[in-house]
């Protein structure tokens, strides 16, 4: 079944009372890699029900994360855009 971009979504599910988190998906290339890391795991992540469009995970809460965005300086930009021109023109050689 082909689904549309807006009906690939993916709902993490977590509250204080538990020490784990359920996250569903319909979106392919987060089940490929939630997949990687339940065959790399498996006792910390479980693959607890699929369908034919959709996978549910679960796996210990303090696994969420939330970052804040990178600052990169121009400098640092600057260098960062030099090492690929570097690298592109010794691919070219």
């Amino acid at each position: 079944m082909k689904l549309s971009r807006y009906e690939q979504e993916t709902v993490v599910n977590y509250n204080a009372g538990e020490l784990t988190a359920t996250l569903y998906t319909r979106d392919k290339a987060v089940m490929r890699k939630l997949d990687t890391l339940v065959a790399n795991f498996p006792d910390t992540y479980k693959l607890t029900g699929q369908d034919e469009v959709s996978k549910t995970y679960s796996f210990p809460k303090s696994y969420v994360s939330y970052r804040k965005p990178r600052a990169v300086s121009t400098e640092q930009r600057e260098r960062a855009r030099q090492m690929m021109i570097t690298k592109n023109k010794a691919k070219s050689d």
